[in-house]
């Protein structure tokens, strides 16, 4: 019908078209820019089986051909761009780790072609699509193509992203016990890497580290570690608590999320430990069996855990994306919060005199990147048991990934700004070569360069929706409040990134997972393991702004991108595509086929939390402190690799003991040159007044410093600038489209300004603090949503600096 955008085959049908390669499997649902282009390419297709399809791909294997047949379907818009090809001369391609073989996964492409037409998502996540049975012989899709029924478990096992696994290797999930089954509904049988941990998990109590490929579904075996507790502790479960950590609110958003849905009917309630002052995260989280946190905010409340009891109910907690332990800003807080919660374990052990009377304290750990996960198991290991370290290969992920490096050329005279703006015109052949019609996540360095790049994308290039497609991208672009997002939706593109509206962030999550949204580009946000299906994955240059300057992506930030690339529930293959500069591809390269050691950071944010340990009494005196350096990550990685941290790469352990001893005193005595602590006639140490402030309120070192300087009679004006060069604002950025709306506020004979006007013009993150803390104040009204989020950052802390 010429209606009918979106080509429907019958099974009978299928069965006769000669699928030659993956990409080829649905002639529907890509992009023309000419409807009458498109209505041909249905009308060819609707001809009799053998004059259509089989004609044009029968026994060929030549690119040529099937590129022929991909301009047919993908065809740029008027506004075409002479660079936009991907021609030999003008891109270097390697590709990496390709598991696919066009004649070994015909049968594959055709069974998930039958399966996933326009790739609708399912309603329920088991197998990859809704089934509704018919009769015993038959089953029928959501878009009523009739599929036979499945005649044993493996066959549903293959369309679960488990294909090749042996039956017996899987474990079904009726081993666990009929009250906590519904945890995991979604699915029959545990995949390969969940049947690898179930043991350890579920009949011990040993502390567990796992390192496996993004999408092995690691989040089941939280979910595992939290059945092994309930099934050991007798109902009501009281006086127990579980805390999940994960390194960005976004990921814990997405868990509380999940898990109230899954935990709330047995009985257990989740709370996201998100306040701003303490006493609403003890009132929220009071009564929470599940605490969902950061390591900053969980930081925040276990430095005063002698003055609450919830902290010495745990009795599980879970790390999420434990690699973060490298950050250099963020690693050192996970790194003194894990040792921390040893310290009260051992604490309560020597408080109550008997370890068998103190409830056990299990650690369980996940990350999909991490190469020396025996040192983050030696680690978490206590004094008694070693923990458990399992890796999965990254041929045993459940979705098969191919990876490909693009370089492109960059004269010495191009901006960074420039090259990636080029790369913008680069996307949309990328993605008719590699999308294979189905969802397409995009990352881009800067807020700013995702809506550039997806809407030159909209122009480049358009999506072949159906008109069911079109109307419920329509619902959701109803709903939006950003006006440039509406419009771009309708084109079966959009963007996600922090500074948005949450609603809008959800809606367009929303477009993305039940897959009528095509495109979404998106900042590293994502990257961080909230859950979107995309089967291809684009890096969009490998550089990104940091601290006002670009810099390369680290191996940790690259890994977890490209691991967005295929989910079980939705593929059995994906494609990774990294975009960067000719000169640096090699180094990507050697970066996909080799791994980059963890290591910790705690070093150089060693000050702060050596003053928090001493607060809290758990460093007493120079012996014990270096008891507590025995607990971190620091003293297992500094044993093995002790240049990293400065020290002569020929000590023994004494002498590298000896050196942290040294970097212990260097800090102590700088905390004691500021009066933050003081050392009786014992050598003991002893907090004063200034230091229990500085640990309580989560004050930088360097700022405690700052304020020391101050007289008392200093001006209204110089305080509010010293307030602005705080550490506690430096992750406060300067963007290039704010400056005009600054420096407006800054001085404008036509409008109201701040206060105190600063010389110049507004061009560090200094400056945009002072003014939009001046603005705040003087009740200026902001009308830009990113910076007034960023005002209300700011003054979140700067009361609690203040």
């Amino acid at each position: 019908a010429p209606e009918k955008e979106v080509l429907q085959l019958s099974l009978g049908e299928r069965d006769q078209i000669s699928f030659q390669r993956e990409n080829m499997k649905v002639v529907s649902s890509f992009l023309s820019s000419d409807e009458n282009k498109s209505r041909r390419v249905i009308d060819f297709s609707q001809r009799p089986q053998n004059n259509a399809l089989n004609d044009f791909l029968e026994n060929s294997d030549d690119e040529s051909v099937h590129s022929t047949l991909r301009k047919r379907l993908f065809k740029k818009s008027g506004n075409t761009y002479k660079n936009t090809e991907l021609k030999a001369d003008s891109v270097d391609m390697k590709e990496i780790g390709t598991y696919l073989n066009t004649s070994e996964n015909v049968k594959e492409v055709t069974k998930e072609g039958l399966w996933r037409n326009n790739h609708h998502a399912p309603i329920t996540k088991d197998p990859d699509f809704t089934l509704h049975r018919v009769n015993n012989e038959e089953l029928v899709s959501e878009n009523g193509i009739k599929i036979q029924s499945f005649s044993n478990a493996s066959e549903i096992l293959d369309m679960t992203g488990t294909t090749g696994r042996k039956l017996e290797i899987l474990r079904a999930v009726t081993e666990i016990p009929t009250q906590f089954r519904s945890i995991f509904k979604e699915f029959p049988y545990f995949n390969y890497a969940q049947s690898k941990a179930l043991d350890d998990l579920l009949y011990t109590d040993r502390n567990f580290v796992i390192c496996a490929p993004t999408g092995s579904g690691k989040t089941v075996m939280f979910e595992l570690a939290i059945t092994r507790l309930l099934m050991e502790v007798p109902q009501p479960w009281l006086n127990i608590k579980v805390v999940y950590m994960a390194p960005i609110k976004a990921l814990c958003s997405q868990r509380f999320d999940d898990w109230k849905e899954k935990f709330g009917p047995i009985g257990l309630t989740c709370k996201e430990l998100t306040g701003d002052t303490l006493m609403d995260d003890l009132f929220e989280i009071h009564h929470a069996d599940i605490i969902i946190t950061t390591p900053e905010k969980w930081d925040s409340m276990t430095r005063r855990w002698r003055d609450n009891s919830i902290v010495q109910l745990v009795r599980l907690f879970l790390i999420d994306e434990v690699h973060v332990i490298k950050d250099e800003s963020r690693g050192a807080t996970l790194e003194v919060v894990v040792s921390r919660m040893k310290t009260v374990q051992a604490s309560l052990c020597r408080l109550l005199e008997s370890h068998d009377a103190v409830p056990p304290l299990r650690f369980v750990a996940v990350s999909a990147t991490i190469p020396n996960t025996q040192d983050i198991a030696e680690w978490l290991s206590d004094s008694k048991v070693p923990a458990v370290c399992l890796k999965i290969d990254e041929d045993q992920r459940p979705v098969k990934l191919r990876k490909i490096v693009l370089g492109f050329p960059c004269s010495d005279n191009q901006t960074e700004f420039k090259f990636d703006l080029t790369l913008n015109y680069k996307i949309a052949s990328i993605i008719q070569t590699y999308s294979e019609q189905k969802p397409a996540l995009v990352f881009c360095a800067t807020r700013k360069g995702v809506q550039q790049a997806a809407s030159v994308l909209a122009k480049d290039a358009k999506f072949l929706l159906s008109i069911e497609q079109k109307q419920r991208l329509q619902r959701f672009a109803n709903s939006l409040k950003d006006s440039k997002l509406r419009d771009l939706l309708m084109y079966g593109v959009a963007y996600h990134h922090a500074g948005m509206e949450m609603s809008d962030r959800k809606i367009i999550e929303g477009a993305f997972t039940v897959g009528d949204l095509p495109v979404l580009f998106t900042t590293s946000t994502l990257a961080m393991g909230v859950n979107l299906p995309a089967h291809l994955v684009v890096i969009k240059s490998t550089m990104h702004y940091v601290g006002g300057v670009f810099q390369e992506y680290s191996e940790t930030d690259i890994l977890q991108m490209i691991g967005r690339a295929g989910r079980p529930q939705f593929d059995t293959t994906a494609t990774a595509v990294i975009m960067t500069r000719c000169s640096t591809r090699e180094r990507y390269i050697q970066m996909l086929n080799g791994a980059d050691i963890i290591e910790s950071s705690l070093h150089r944010h060693l000050v702060e939390h050596l003053n928090a340990e001493i607060v809290l009494h758990t460093v007493t005196d120079v012996s014990v402190a270096l008891e507590w350096i025995r607990s971190t990550f620091l003293y297992i990685r500094a044993l093995k690799n002790p240049t990293h941290y400065g020290f002569s790469s020929g000590l023994d352990k004494v002498g590298i003991e000896a050196k942290l001893q040294e970097l212990c005193l260097k800090n102590l005595n700088d905390l004691s040159s500021f009066d933050l602590i003081r050392m009786d006639e014992a050598s003991n140490f002893k907090p004063t007044e200034t230091g229990r402030l500085m640990a309580w309120y989560y004050i930088a070192f360097d700022t405690v410093k700052q304020f020391f300087t101050i007289k008392g009679t200093e001006t209204l004006n110089e305080l509010i600038t010293m307030i602005s060069n705080c550490t506690e604002f430096v992750d406060v950025k300067l963007r290039t489209n704010e400056k005009k709306i600054l420096n407006t506020l800054n001085k404008d004979k036509d409008k109201i300004t701040i206060r105190f006007p600063m010389e110049g013009k507004i061009k560090t993150r200094e400056m945009k603090v002072n003014c939009l803390i001046q603005a705040q104040l003087g009740c200026i009204p902001i009308q830009d949503f990113t910076l007034t989020q960023d005002t209300g950052r700011i003054f979140r802390n700067g009361l609690r600096v203040t």
